[in-house]
Formats: structure tokens, sequence, C-alpha cells
């Protein structure tokens, strides 16, 4: 015999399990109908947080695919604006035009390291400009006075074409 824990009284297993077992069932059926309402969230809710998520992520797949853009366009200004600088001071040591863009990563005397990449085209294909034109005095042989992109694309942020750039 064990003492039952709600009225201190000697009483059996049986009827202490008896006791146990109804009020387990008072207190679960009570608190059935409040906990119903937390369970989890509604289909309707669901639908709310993913339309809001979706919207979001359309959002930031356009910011995102302007700044990929813009970061290309701005490679591609540097990269013409290097070999430019690269072109008027080969022309100005060596009093002559280079011929080729190799000529300007001769390995004996060079101008740049390479020839970058067209961030437009994904490849070296530069097309070089070829004028009569001399820069210095002391220039005796004409040749590549400038470089443009390879790419026929338009920039959609100003409309203008890449290989006029």
């Amino acid at each position: 015999m064990e003492r039952d824990i709600w009225s201190g009284e000697k009483a059996n297993v049986r009827t202490i399990a008896r006791r146990i077992g109804r009020n387990a069932e008072r207190v679960s059926r009570s608190a059935a109908p409040e906990c119903r309402y937390f369970a989890g969230f509604t289909l309707l809710e669901l639908m709310i947080v993913i339309a809001i998520i979706i919207i979001l992520l359309g959002l930031a797949a356009g910011r995102y695919e302007r700044s990929v853009l813009v970061a290309k366009e701005a490679k591609l200004k540097h990269d013409i604006q290097v070999m430019r600088e690269a072109i008027e001071q080969y022309t100005l040591d060596k009093q002559a035009a280079p011929q080729s863009l190799e000529d300007l990563v001769d390995p004996q005397h060079p101008y740049l390291r390479e020839i970058p990449t067209d961030p437009m085209t994904h490849a070296k294909d530069w097309q070089p400009k070829f004028e009569d034109v001399m820069l210095s005095p002391d220039q005796v042989s004409a040749g590549i006075t400038d470089v443009h992109s390879n790419s026929n694309q338009t920039s959609p942020i100003d409309g203008s074409a890449y290989n006029t750039w």
C-alpha cells in the first residue's frame, strides 16, 4: 500500500492509476480547445508569406542583374582606358605606333602584362583602329591609335553601342 498523493490516504496502485487517468483526461479535455488554435500556421498565412518572399526575390534578382551589368561596363571602360594609355606610351617611346595589340605585351618591353579579356564578349577580340595620324612630331610610322570592344550589343543604361566606346 502506498499513500495517495491527493488525499494522503493509503491506497493501492490501481486506485492511484485510476485517479491519475481521470485527472489527466479532465485536463486534456479542458485544454484541447485552447491548444488547437496555436498548433500551427493556416494555409492562408503560409501563402501570404510565400508571396511576399517571391516578390522580394524578384526585386533582388533585378537589382543583381543590373549591378552585374554596371560592373561589366565599368570593367570595359577601364580596360579600354588602360589599352589607350599603353598605345599612347608605346607610340611616344618608340616613335612608331604599334602594328598589333600583341606589340603591347612584348616580353622585352611590355606595356601591358596581357591583353585584357573583353567583358562583353568574354574573349580577347578587340577592334584596333588604324589611322595615319601622328601623335608626336618624332613619330615615323602610323598604326593603331585606338581600340574598341568587338561587341555589337548596346548598353541598356545609356543606349550607346559598346563598340563605340
